[in-house]
């Protein structure tokens, strides 16, 4: 699955492909026309508690992907349109964290990763 990330606030590439936030806030300062944003996917990204609970803490960001992770598991509908935005060619998960390590995209990239489908197997031929 072609995926990359990048701050919503640095300047669109032609190499972005199809850009989505993955914010539920849209990012301050940030007008939409210079934004260069394809969609806005708001519904997969952390719900407001969780956000809140977390706050950008490093240490407390193997707890927050498990309970985004938890999150996401209940999110299939939006999780096939991403999936299906990635099939179609490269994708960019926009956000507006200023830790590139420790944001919401980070984890949502690292979940699809985890969760990829297997390639299907051919069945072999009888010689």
């Amino acid at each position: 699955m072609p995926i990359q990330l990048k701050r919503a606030y640095a300047l669109p590439a032609q190499g972005d492909g199809t850009r989505i936030l993955v914010d539920r806030l849209w990012p301050r300062g940030l007008s939409r026309d210079s934004a260069k944003i394809d969609h806005w996917m708001k519904d997969l990204a952390p719900s407001d508690a969780l956000r809140h609970w977390f706050g950008h803490d490093p240490a407390k960001w193997t707890q927050f992907k498990r309970r985004y992770f938890a999150e996401l598991d209940g999110n299939p509908d939006q999780l096939a349109e991403l999936r299906r935005f990635a099939r179609r060619g490269r994708v960019t998960l926009l956000y507006a964290a200023k830790d590139e390590l420790h944001n919401n995209a980070v984890a949502l990239a690292e979940y699809l990763r985890r969760r990829a489908r297997p390639a299907r197997k051919r069945p072999r031929r009888a010689r």
